[in-house]
Formats: structure tokens, sequence, C-alpha cells
């Protein structure tokens, strides 16, 4: 039997301007793509019900239908990659393995023991750029280092878009693909899980709502975000051909994908951060972690409508708007001393386009204890806040029903004093 390839889909579920699926399908042997529900991931899930898996198993669903009118299909396992790719390695007379690059501390580790695996039986294994424009290693300052502030980075980014030129890939040869019988598919419920009812946001870019983007995006009534986090999280969108769209459009989209590209360079440079403050300093802020007070947070009970329809809509929908994000995660951090970390681990758990760079990135923008974050003495205003962005409290109605009713609770802190307990806390911690 011939030998043939496998390309290993990841977080890269489309078939067009596809990395490694573009460069397996120009070698010489058949390319029989591959999917893995992986068990360490899933495994960790505590909502069976989780919206993002139901998303992925229809993004499956449709490669695998598009792969068999083609002729082949697509091989979806269910399990531990490792121990998948000693049975595979058995099943199929495997010359090479082609993937696309994870930047994720998993997700290194990982790939680092399969490389070690496939060489071992005389495989190849590569591995491509194609989630990101410019990976953690490509943008660095004049010493050579990683960048630790935003606006330096994002210049830099922007020069070498403009003269790299940075197209998608020409279209795949399907006729190179692995001539097989449609293969069978776990369900969602052969892996624990169920259909989530919750609405998915399109794929497709709603040019209008980028060109007024700077005009409209922090007003949380309105539809002026493109909503697209949950496409760029599983690849299902190309972000090459949505970064030369933004270039085209509007300069201060492009700038927020900017932002997810140095957070995933912060990510890959410093993995730490998953753990530890960026700053080692904020470590030692001794966080009061009050449970109930957590709790009261994450049902939307807090007494403060903004941060509560943030919370309810999250709860409600596995999407919160950005400005509402900044503010509910400042009213958790330095309203309530609360962890950073436990905000985060809640996000991740909610967020359809949870993205372990950008989450964390953005947890430790609020908590100020990240790279360029925000000082530890800005501390949001609820209050002003809803004045400046939602000033007919449209939003907040849309989430409190009961609001100006005596079921809505109380504010559970004063902010005066609030903000000043978290900037002498802070500071005390960060003094010397």
């Amino acid at each position: 039997m011939k030998k043939i390839t496998l390309c290993w889909f990841r977080r890269d579920l489309r078939i067009e301007d596809q990395t490694a699926l573009y460069y397996s399908l120009q070698q010489e042997e058949q390319v029989l793509p591959l999917f893995i529900f992986d068990r360490h991931i899933l495994d960790a899930l505590e909502d069976k019900g989780d919206a993002r898996v139901s998303f992925i198993h229809d993004q499956i669903t449709r490669l695998k239908s598009f792969f068999e009118q083609h002729g082949s299909s697509l091989l979806v396992r269910y399990g531990y990659p490792a121990q998948i790719f000693q049975e595979l390695l058995h099943e199929y007379p495997m010359q090479a393995v082609y993937t696309n690059r994870d930047y994720e501390p998993y997700a290194v580790l990982r790939d680092s023991h399969l490389e070690e695996l496939l060489k071992e039986n005389h495989c190849s294994f590569f591995s491509f750029k194609d989630q990101v424009i410019f990976e953690p290693n490509e943008i660095v300052n004049g010493s050579g280092e990683f960048y630790k502030v935003f606006t330096p980075y994002s210049k830099n980014w922007l020069e070498k878009f403009k003269t790299t030129r940075v197209q998608p890939l020409p279209p795949a040869n399907w006729g190179n693909l692995f001539q097989i019988s449609p293969l069978p598919m776990p369900s969602l419920s052969d892996m624990g899980f169920t259909r989530s009812s919750i609405e998915i946001p399109s794929s497709d870019l709603d040019e209008e709502i980028v060109r007024h983007y700077e005009e409209r995006r922090n007003y949380p009534a309105q539809r002026g975000t493109s909503r697209l986090g949950i496409h760029l999280r599983f690849g299902t969108l190309s972000i090459r051909k949505l970064a030369l769209k933004a270039a085209s459009l509007n300069a201060t989209y492009l700038n927020e994908l900017i932002w997810r590209e140095f957070y995933a360079m912060i990510l890959g440079n410093a993995p730490q951060v998953v753990d530890r403050a960026f700053k080692p300093q904020y470590d030692r802020i001794p966080w009061r972690n009050k449970e109930d007070e957590f709790e009261a947070w994450c049902a939307g009970t807090t007494g403060y409508p903004i941060v509560d329809a943030g919370m309810r809509e999250l709860n409600a929908t596995g999407f919160m708007h950005n400005r509402v994000r900044m503010i509910v995660a400042s009213f958790l951090t330095k309203h309530l001393l609360i962890d950073w970390r436990w905000g985060e681990a809640y996000f991740a758990k909610k967020l359809l386009d949870f993205e372990l760079a950008s989450n964390n990135g953005g947890w430790q923008w609020a908590a100020g204890t990240g790279t360029d974050a925000q000082p530890y003495f800005r501390v949001f205003n609820p209050d002003s806040q809803t004045e400046k962005f939602d000033k007919d409290l449209v939003y907040i109605k849309k989430w409190i029903p009961e609001l100006g009713t005596t079921a809505y609770p109380k504010p559970m802190v004063d902010h005066k004093f609030a903000r000043n307990r978290a900037i002498e806390t802070y500071k005390k911690a960060l003094t010397p």
C-alpha cells in the first residue's frame, strides 16, 4: 500500500487558505484529513452542553461532507492524541503529518511529544503558521527581544504587514486527497456531550460594522462589533483574509487584530503568565477572594447594573461586549479584590470566543498585573461608564428587567470605599 500523509486539523477548521492543508496537498503522497476530539481538553469542560463543542462538531461534520464529495473522508477520533497516533501508525502507512502551529503551552508540549513519537516511527512532522499573521518570534525590538508594550509592537507589526505583502493561499489541489469510503464519526452523545441551544454568530464579515467600528464599538446596546471571535478562535475564518479586509476598511478594527497577536506573542514568549502575573511583584497582592461575592458577580447580582447586565449576557449567550468585559473585570479585581485568575477561569468556561492568550491578556490588563496594563490606581466607575456608554439604559434593561424594583439588589459595595481600598491594597503590596 502506498504511503499517505495525514493533515491534522485543530484550530483551522476550514478548507480555504488553510496552510497545512494546502501544502500537504502539494506533495506526492495522497492526503487523508484528520481531526481529534482531544480528551485532555474535553474532559476539563464542566458544562456537558458547552456550545463550543457543538460548534466544533458541526464544523467537523461540514468538513467531512466536503471531503466525501471529493471521494475522500475525514478521519475523526475521540481520545488522547498520543494514544491515537500510536494506533494510527499501525492502521495507516503514514509518510508524514502536516498541521498548523498552536502557541498555547499545552499544544506546544503535545506537538513536541508527538513529533518525537512520529520520528521514532519514520514519519515526518511538518507544522506551519496559520492562526496568526506573525508568530511570537517574528516581531522583536532592536535588541532582538519581544515587546512588552503594545504601541511599538503595533508599529513594527504594521510595517512588516505592509512590506511582506501578506496574501491568502491559492486554491488547493483536491485531486490529491486519499480516496476512501466515508468514515464513521463520534456523535456528541458518544463523547458525553449534549447539543447547545446557544446561537453562534455568522462567520460573514459585516463591512458596514467595520467601516464604523470606532464610532460604535463602545456602545453595548448597538451592534458595533463584528462578533467574529469564535471563528478566529477555531479557524473557520482566515486571519489573512480578515486582516487584509480590515486594512482596507478601518485602521481601528485592524488594531484590534494586532492586540490579538500581541497577546499571542506574550503567551508564546512568557508562558508563565498562564499561572502568574506578568509583573512578578503583583503576585504579592493579598486578594480578598470572598466566595459569596464571587458568586454574586458570576450570577449578575452585584447591584451594579452595567456589571450585572454583562454577566447575564455572558451566561445566556456566551458573548459579552468588549467595553463591558473591561468594566466587569475591573469590578471583580478592584472593587471586590478578587484574584484575576478567578475571573479569567470563569470567562474561559463561558465565552464562545475564549482564547487563552487574549483572555489572559485582557484580565491581566484589567487587574494591572500584565504587560502594558492599565495602572493599578485606575478603577472604572460603573456608574460613569454607564453614563458614557449606555446612557438610556437600553442594554442594561434588556438584561435586567427587574431594574428599579425591590427584586433588584442594592450595590454590594460602595464605589468610593471600594476604589480607595483597592488603591491602598495595591500600593501597600507593591511598595518595596
